[in-house]
């Protein structure tokens, strides 16, 4: 995971929006360099480099790129504590998932009233757009892993959301412009077409802004990450080095 705290964000939205792994590092100040999986009888901490590049926690037990490691009682209280609170974070992690898909829709379906979108594209847009939250919703509670959402996925994931939305939209709005060039009013007409090739990067701004009312929401995780950081304190590998599953960096 070499993208900041993307060990606790297994839920990740983006339609044309900005609630990413990046928020719990601008506000939780967390970050880490492993992936994330959660199975039911195990945590598993995985990344490309440096050494050891597979954790696995168990009930208190740890074991580095397969072999185990020796703790002493104290530690492995501690990573049983760790692995009991991380899983019972994920539940509230997800629901910040299905918000953001929630808050993401409503802006969406405002900044369409605002374009006085005609009756059938207005229609077709709830349709499009209810059937991708509902497939989001669905990937975010299917998702056990941060390698769900690697190599770009949520970015195309939107992309292709946008993808869908765009052309209903822009579709309309052209057709209102060609009406009203026919019709003699040529200001409207160049004022919709501008509006149409534009929709993209004006709209995704507008969209930021609403997203940031997310901020509490991401906020209330933080002491819960924190918890996690401290957990881990003074538990060492089999390399006597300091695991750093998760790190709390300077504020």
């Amino acid at each position: 995971m070499r993208c900041s705290a993307h060990l606790l964000l297994l839920p990740l939205f983006l339609v044309g929006a900005s609630l990413h792994a990046q928020q719990f590092a601008t506000r939780c100040h967390a970050s880490s360099s492993y992936d994330l999986t959660v199975q039911p009888d195990r945590l598993i901490f995985d990344r490309p480099a440096p050494a050891p590049q597979q954790l696995v926690l168990r009930d208190g037990a740890l074991r580095a790129d397969g072999a185990a490691v020796s703790l002493r009682a104290e530690d492995q209280d501690r990573l049983a504590v760790f692995e009991r609170e991380l899983r019972n974070l994920l539940p509230r992690v997800r629901t910040v998932g299905r918000h953001a898909v929630d808050m993401a829709v409503q802006a969406l379906r405002a900044e369409a009233a605002g374009m006085q979108l005609s009756a059938a594209a207005q229609a077709a847009l709830d349709r499009q757009l209810t059937a991708d939250a509902a497939e989001v919703r669905q990937r975010i509670d299917r998702s056990n892993s941060t390698h769900d959402w690697q190599g770009g996925a949520a970015e195309q994931l939107a992309n292709r959301i946008v993808a869908d939305l765009s052309p209903i939209v822009a579709g309309d709005l052209g057709q209102q412009a060609l009406q009203a060039a026919m019709s003699g009013d040529l200001e409207t007409a160049a004022r919709l077409r501008d509006q149409a090739a534009d929709l993209a990067t004006a709209l995704r701004p507008r969209l930021e802004r609403r997203m940031q009312a997310l901020a509490p929401q991401v906020d209330a995780l933080c002491p819960s990450i924190e918890r996690l950081a401290e957990l881990q304190q003074g538990v060492r590998g089999a390399d006597g080095q300091p695991l750093r599953l998760l790190q709390l960096d300077a504020r």
